[in-house]
């Protein structure tokens, strides 16, 4: 793959990681923020002291929560872009469309899907304040564990496939992923600061609409950039004739 067609690729890989950031946006604007904005009034609440905002809330859940969504879309989805040019090719007889899909699901699975079943997204007042150093510490560990196992495991799969064939290899190497993960859900501490009284059920819909979120993004980005980069990649014959033939007749 030539440098004209990487950075084909990555402008595709961040305007589809802008499309679905703006996709992330829509579904954290309207089923996230309602649930931040309860939790932020449980915490006004209980709160013997009331701070001053430095920020309002209102631009907070605007202009903030666009410009965090979008510029993490962009970035993010040129990383993407940059790894399925990696990718492809190099994970089976897939094209463009499929690489981007698998890529973009097997990536939500291991950086975002398997921390957050150990340490789900909380809202404000659920948390505290003197540990955040500690449980972000243990959050990017489970993240990093997770990606590496997901490599290891891809690895894993490759080298078992000449033996045991495709499909059982992608069954032990899987199972080989749920085992260990599972064993560093069972050996990593628990984190557990929910607030006494808190609602349960305004937390169940926190951390739903937070992997939404993310699902949205990056299934959003991996049929946006898969379709872009078919069409880079594997022209229509129709199109490739009419550019051929614009220059023909001038």
């Amino acid at each position: 793959m030539n440098s004209a067609t990487v950075r084909g690729l990555l402008i595709r890989g961040m305007l589809a990681g802008l499309a679905a950031g703006v996709l992330a946006l829509i579904v954290a604007y309207f089923l996230g923020e309602p649930s931040v904005d309860k939790a932020i009034g449980f915490e006004d609440a209980h709160a013997h002291e009331h701070e001053t905002e430095v920020v309002s809330r209102s631009l907070q859940s605007t202009a903030g929560l666009a410009t965090g969504v979008l510029v993490h879309g962009v970035a993010f989805g040129g990383i993407a872009a940059l790894a399925c040019c990696f990718a492809l090719g190099r994970v089976g007889r897939f094209g463009p469309r499929a690489t981007a899909l698998l890529l973009s699901g097997c990536a939500l699975l291991a950086v975002y899907v398997v921390p957050f079943l150990k340490y789900p997204a909380n809202p404000p007042s659920v948390g505290d304040s003197d540990t955040i150093g500690r449980r972000t510490a243990l959050y990017f560990l489970m993240m990093l564990l997770s990606v590496l196992l997901a490599l290891a495991a891809t690895l894993l799969g490759r080298r078992l496939a000449p033996r045991l064939g495709t499909w059982y290899a992608t069954v032990v190497a899987v199972a080989a992923f749920a085992l260990v993960i599972g064993l560093a859900y069972a050996f990593l501490p628990v984190v557990d600061e929910v607030p006494a009284g808190f609602p349960a059920a305004l937390l169940w819909r926190f951390r739903l609409s937070a992997l939404a979120v993310q699902a949205v993004l990056w299934g959003g980005f991996g049929l946006l950039f898969g379709e872009l980069a078919e069409r880079l990649l594997n022209p229509k014959p129709g199109a490739t004739a009419s550019a051929e033939a614009v220059p023909a007749a001038r």
